[in-house]
């Protein structure tokens, strides 16, 4: 099920849907069917399968633990 989000034309309210088969979305504020949709970045890929992994997380320090090396688990 995708999820898209929308401005409204009416009202301008930006909201995200869940859409299922052939549901026609409407703003949840003041329910118009006159809808924008958004371009959304989860939505956008290179095109080749590669969404930014390099792989499995390396040891120590390469993981990306915000309390810095040392301090994740992966020991």
């Amino acid at each position: 099920m995708p999820l898209y989000e929308y401005i409204c034309k009416e009202c301008s309210h930006h909201f995200e849907l869940i859409v299922h088969g052939s549901t026609i979305p409407a703003c949840p504020q003041c329910q118009t069917q006159n809808l924008d949709k958004q371009l959304s970045a989860f939505a956008v890929s290179g095109g080749d399968g590669n969404f930014g992994f390099e792989g499995d997380p390396g040891g120590c320090g390469t993981c990306g633990d915000p309390r810095g090396p040392g301090a994740c688990s992966m020991d």
